[in-house]
């Protein structure tokens, strides 16, 4: 479906086309005009489907008449879990915002860095991208106020209440106001995200798209059946092998992916890692090495990689797996997207055989093993 049949105006559709954006995607139709009506959406997608443009194209509709902001009420909030998807999602408020006459400010906050320039430049602000630790430090220093709020945004829901942010979530909500628009956007439905939304959400429009089973169809996966001590042999070994460009490798912590990128530095494989440990200034700057193909592979864990949206990303590999089934799809899913084919590969110990036949079976997908074991990974 075009974009000019979803209640844009000529100005968003300009900005739209600039960026070679021909047909909406499936969230993109449904969610627009529900959030154009001011109902309360929840919108199910997987990450990368669009679900980003599908609450800023139509908020910047809705507020492209305002007058603007001269105080520190801010009339739209969008709460995301990690740094990253909150500078991700300030620069999709901030590029197509650009192309309104009435201009809307927009502003990322988060911890990590000083608040005192966070603090500044909150005058005036109608649109704040934010995560919940930071945001609550700014409300008790008088910095922002929520009373104004007319639409709240939860991004990527699931994994916010899954990593622990429900009684900061919980205070969040006991400062807004009751009369409100809330949209949640999320990639999966967990029992959690389910009683949630019975309390902050009222009479939605309910938006599901494609089950993560219909997601990962380009995505050809491997696994390796290897004891944890060749583990990183196997990695250096399918890396070099291979010639793999551009890598995402995930580990369970930020310790193990420390370890993971000095061992691959030590042998001749450029790498930086990316965790929740790292200052936000390292944080960016693995992210746009890795973007801008100038690091061959960055090591991640799971938090952090709701902040990575690479359109064509070739490979990814569990070094580790996840706890969940839903954190496995998520991870793989990084991959295969835009129409382009993507390779996932799996690093598989004995002590892990049973649970990743668990998530293979919650998947719907048989995944191809090898015996790692057989390899001559000497060398590496």
């Amino acid at each position: 479906m075009s974009f000019s049949t979803l209640g844009l105006s000529p100005a968003l559709l300009k900005a739209i086309e600039l960026q070679n954006y021909t047909q909406a995607y499936p969230i993109q139709e449904a969610a627009i005009p529900a959030v154009l009506r001011k109902s309360d959406v929840l919108g199910i997608a997987q990450t990368g489907s669009g679900k980003t443009a599908s609450f800023v194209l139509p908020i910047l509709m809705n507020l492209k008449d305002s007058a603007p902001i001269k105080n520190r009420h801010i009339k739209v909030l969008v709460v995301v879990p990690t740094r990253e998807l909150a500078i991700q999602v300030r620069d999709v408020f901030q590029l197509f915002g650009s192309a309104l006459e009435n201009k809307i400010k927009s502003m990322a906050v988060y911890g990590g860095v000083s608040i005192n320039p966070q603090m500044k430049g909150l005058m005036g602000v109608s649109v704040l991208i934010a995560t919940p630790g930071r945001l609550l430090e700014l409300v008790r220093l008088n910095a922002i106020h929520l009373s104004s709020v007319e639409t709240l945004v939860l991004d990527e829901a699931d994994k916010m209440l899954n990593l622990g942010f429900k009684d900061e979530m919980n205070e969040i909500f006991s400062l807004l106001p009751k009369k409100r628009q809330n949209l949640l956007f999320s990639a999966t439905l967990s029992d959690d995200l389910s009683s949630i939304t019975q309390v902050v959400l009222k009479n939605p429009e309910i938006i599901k798209i494609e089950t993560a089973e219909e997601n990962i169809d380009l995505i050809t996966q491997t696994g390796y059946f290897i004891s944890e001590e060749k583990k990183g042999p196997l990695l250096r070994y399918l890396i070099k092998t291979n010639n793999m460009k551009q890598v995402l490798v995930f580990t369970s912590s930020a310790f193990n992916a420390d370890k993971v990128t000095e061992k691959l530095r030590k042998n001749g494989v450029d790498a930086m890692a990316m965790h929740s440990k790292k200052s936000q200034e390292a944080r960016v700057k693995a992210l746009t090495n890795f973007k801008n193909g100038n690091v061959r592979v960055l090591v991640a864990t799971d938090i952090i990689a709701r902040g990575i949206d690479i359109q064509f990303l070739p490979f990814v590999i569990n070094y580790e797996l996840p706890r969940s089934p839903k954190d496995y799809i998520h991870r793989i899913g990084r991959t295969g997207r835009a129409e382009s084919p993507g390779e996932a590969i799996t690093l598989v110990t004995p002590e892990e055989e049973h649970h990743f036949k668990i998530i293979q079976k919650k998947m719907g997908k048989w995944v191809t093993m090898v015996q790692g074991e057989s390899l001559d990974l000497h060398g590496y």
